[in-house]
């Protein structure tokens, strides 16, 4: 099985991504920086993945 993405499946993880995080930081409270960057990279592969899941869905 091939996944493809393209520009606007790149902009959805980022935006994913994005809004993942701010509501992570807001509800955890996070104060060291070792946090917030698990955070985020707790949040990317989250984006990531409901996109992956998302085109296997519509393929």
């Amino acid at each position: 099985m091939n996944i493809h993405l393209n520009n606007a499946d790149v902009v959805l993880i980022i935006a994913i991504a994005l809004g993942t995080s701010l509501v992570l930081a807001f509800r955890l409270h996070t104060t060291s920086w070792r946090a917030v960057v698990i955070e985020a990279i707790a949040a990317n592969a989250a984006a990531i993945a409901a996109v992956v899941a998302l085109e296997m869905l519509l393929a």
